[in-house]
């Protein structure tokens, strides 16, 4: 998995790609969003478009960052998720916990709308 990071307007947008499985993804980004907390930054957003698969391992990865983003007082938020990462996150009802966006822009507009 490769993690590609960009601001934009004060948000982190972290461009995933690849396989986010068990010790491959799931620990790397565990890191990266525990760097970008120590570094005093709040609002990040996962672009999740080119990732081609997601593991148990993967899914409790963007479980425990939320949660982690959350408990530092920040906010998380995915964008481009792929067709599969939507039937994952809905039939783990975990669609309702995540703020999900279609659009990069549209996601980028939410941190200010906060």
């Amino acid at each position: 998995m490769n993690i590609k990071e960009r601001v934009i307007e004060g948000v982190s947008v972290l461009d995933l790609s690849g396989k986010i499985v068990l010790g491959e993804g799931d620990v790397q980004i565990r890191e990266r969003i525990k760097d970008l907390l120590a570094d005093g930054q709040r609002q990040i957003l996962l672009n999740l478009g080119d990732v081609s698969y997601l593991d148990s391992a993967g899914l409790g990865a963007l479980v425990g960052s939320y949660t982690t983003v959350k408990r530092e007082g920040g906010q998380l938020r995915l964008v481009n998720l792929t067709k599969r990462i939507q039937d994952i996150l809905a039939i783990t009802k975990l669609i309702t916990v995540f703020d999900t966006y279609d659009d990069e822009k549209e996601a980028l507009a939410s941190f200010k709308a906060d």
